[in-house]
């Protein structure tokens, strides 16, 4: 499992796992835990849109618009 411990929506290193919310996320030896400053960080990202795959092409991962 992977272990992420700099929350994805402020960017903070955490210390002191154990006092702050996480998720687990994929599956198999992508599995990443992933901890968030808040649980307020935490709902934020959850209700974050995913990336529209189709915006981007086959071939690269440069924007299209």
């Amino acid at each position: 499992m992977i272990v992420t411990t700099i929350d994805p929506v402020t960017g903070k290193r955490l210390q002191d796992l154990e006092h702050h919310p996480f998720i687990v996320e994929g599956g198999g030896v992508a599995r990443t835990k992933i901890y968030f400053e808040s649980e307020a960080t935490k709902q934020a990202y959850l209700a974050a849109q995913p990336d529209d795959p189709s915006l981007y092409s086959h071939n690269d991962t440069e924007f299209h618009s």
